[in-house]
């Protein structure tokens, strides 16, 4: 029985694997002692005629470049002294102090050549360190320098940087010497941007010249060349005038036909830059039997009402802006009651067009339509059965698909939001908040507000979310990352107004707005009113809009901000 026993406690002991951490961190020690000490060294390599002793075993380990010349055939693997080409003798020291230590030293001043000595010794860590550090650093370093080595060893982060750097600096770097030192391609490619951060296609025109003048001898006869990439689309009729007129053009033939062809035969694929753009909140109205649509932007005191056919913008059921500035919004098909339509704005006709994207109308109370990361999601909210239900579009193979309904909510108030923030959709009820995770296909519960009586609007900013209820009298902030609240100051109602429809939050220029609209007993009737929150005092701050005394209807849980052309709408 005492035997059976012990064999029964034997058979139940598990083999396991245990790690000495000690021995893992000490082994690169002892390594690095060995090298210090000049024991068992057993090759000396040779750069730029300085001698570096060192083992076999630990450069093959540290890279492949060393592994195939040590294990291979090759000539190198028996000899004692091998001479390295191609590379800098103070780099290759850091090399060593990287492999012997794993303990890099970068700087602007070596950045460049630590990384050509790591790409050809084939060390990805040293390699993308370097990259990181200069995609960092681009506004300290030499930069048609910096853009040329990106360019050459295709050091694709890097490139990215400086190209991004160009499009948000090209005023500044087009008076710069460095600009004057760009190659005609580079040139070419960097005017080609839609990105470009100007205000007027006249800047652009104004930094070719400089180019050119920069060595008139070499340059003049390129100007045919770089012409096209002009977006003379963009320039009014005088300025063009003022181009075919300039004594550059004038000196070369070539250059006055080039224009006169492409303004004869126009393009109008041809995109206003980033820069021309003005950042808009939109708020749907009906009036007099057309829809309109009025484009705000408080901070330049700009307002600009459209007004569109009812057949040709049908009374939206939800609105979104995208990533890459696509408008849509979600409507009633026009012939069918079951189904409902994605129409997308058109910004250089200022139309809207159909999408080609149905939805089956599922009769909820409310409707949202939400992209994230590039992808739209459609949720439905029923509150007396309450259900949500949510959908996401698949444009590759042109159809909706269902997403997780798992949303635990309690109890269902009249008054609820939905928005994304970052990579995630969020839905928030008077004394809940539950985030939907895309890449999990997956509702989890967060923190609760406490409770927010009728919240009806939200808004994301960064990585927070605002929200405020019906009468603004209660603004809270949510911080995404840190899953905790705070509560903000309300609105201060400056006189006998009430508010008279749900208020839209939204963001403009990186500052939280709010639109409502007020009315009283008075004979003043409605008024439409704009307000921006000041952080730093805790307040809210009249714009005191110019906008027409008419009711206003909201779509979503905030008025949607997106880039606007200004030529490009009717009246402006």
């Amino acid at each position: 029985m005492a035997a059976a026993h012990q064999e029964l406690y034997v058979s139940a002991v598990r083999p396991r694997s245990y790690q000495d951490e000690s021995y893992l961190h000490g082994f690169l020690g002892t390594v690095r002692d060995l090298q210090k000490d000049g024991v068992l060294q057993d090759v000396v390599l040779e750069v730029e005629g300085r001698r570096f002793p060192c083992h076999r075993l630990v450069l093959s380990a540290a890279s492949p470049y060393f592994r195939a010349m040590f294990t291979s055939d090759m000539a190198e693997s028996r000899q004692k002294k091998i001479v390295l080409q191609g590379l800098d003798a103070g780099m290759f020291w850091e090399i060593l102090s990287y492999i012997y230590s794993g303990t890099l030293h970068v700087s602007l001043d070596k950045v460049q050549p630590l990384y050509q000595a790591a790409d050809l010794l084939q060390l990805d860590y040293v390699r993308d360190t370097c990259s990181s550090y200069m995609a960092m650093n681009v506004e300290q370093c030499t930069f048609v320098d910096l853009y040329n080595f990106a360019d050459v060893f295709s050091v694709d982060i890097v490139l990215r940087r400086c190209v991004e750097w160009i499009d948000l600096n090209f005023v500044e770097f087009s008076f710069s010497e460095e600009f004057c030192s760009l190659s005609l391609n580079q040139l070419t490619e960097i005017i080609s941007h839609d990105e470009l951060d100007v205000k007027e296609e006249t800047t652009v025109w104004e930094a070719v010249v400089k180019w050119v003048q920069h060595s008139m001898e070499n340059r003049l006869h390129l100007l045919p060349s770089i012409l096209p990439h002009i977006r003379f689309n963009l320039l009014t009729s005088d300025d063009t005038a003022a181009i075919l007129d300039h004594p550059l053009v004038r000196e070369d033939p070539g250059s006055s036909e080039v224009i006169i062809n492409v303004v004869q035969k126009g393009n109008p694929n041809l995109k206003p830059r980033h820069g021309m753009f003005t950042e808009m909140a939109l708020q749907p109205f009906q009036a007099s039997g057309a829809n309109d649509i009025i484009f705000m932007n408080p901070q330049e005191g700009k307002y600009i009402s459209c007004s569109y056919r009812p057949e040709d913008l049908p009374r939206a059921i939800a609105m979104t802006v995208t990533s890459d500035n696509n408008i849509y919004i979600l409507t009633h098909e026009r012939e069918s009651n079951n189904q409902l339509s994605v129409a997308k704005y058109n910004h250089a006709g200022n139309v809207w067009e159909d999408a080609g994207i149905s939805i089956e109308d599922l009769r909820y109370n409310n409707t949202y339509l939400i992209e994230v990361d590039g992808i739209l999601y459609c949720l439905f909210v029923d509150v007396s059965g309450g259900d949500i239900k949510m959908i996401k579009y698949n444009q590759g193979m042109d159809q909706w698909q269902e997403c997780s309904q798992q949303i635990d909510i309690t109890e269902y108030y009249d008054f609820y939001v939905a928005l994304s923030c970052g990579s995630f959709l969020f839905f928030l009820t008077s004394s809940e908040l539950h985030r939907y995770d895309p890449s999990q296909d997956r509702w989890c519960k967060l923190t609760s507000p406490g409770y927010i009586e009728d919240v009806c609007s939200a808004v994301a900013m960064g990585t927070e979310i605002f929200c405020t209820d019906m009468n603004l009298t209660q603004t809270m902030v949510y911080d995404t990352e840190l899953d905790c609240w705070q509560t903000l100051q309300g609105w201060p109602n400056p006189g006998n107004f009430d508010i008279d429809h749900v208020p839209s939050l939204f963001v403009l220029e990186n500052q939280l707005h709010i639109f409502f609209t007020c009315c009283s007993d008075s004979q003043e009737g409605y008024r439409n009113l704009v307000y921006v929150y000041d952080r730093s005092t805790d307040a809210w701050i009249d714009k005191r809009a110019t906008l027409p005394n008419t009711e206003y209807f909201t779509h979503g849980s905030h008025c949607i901000v997106a880039r606007i052309y200004l030529p490009y709408l009717r009246g402006a």
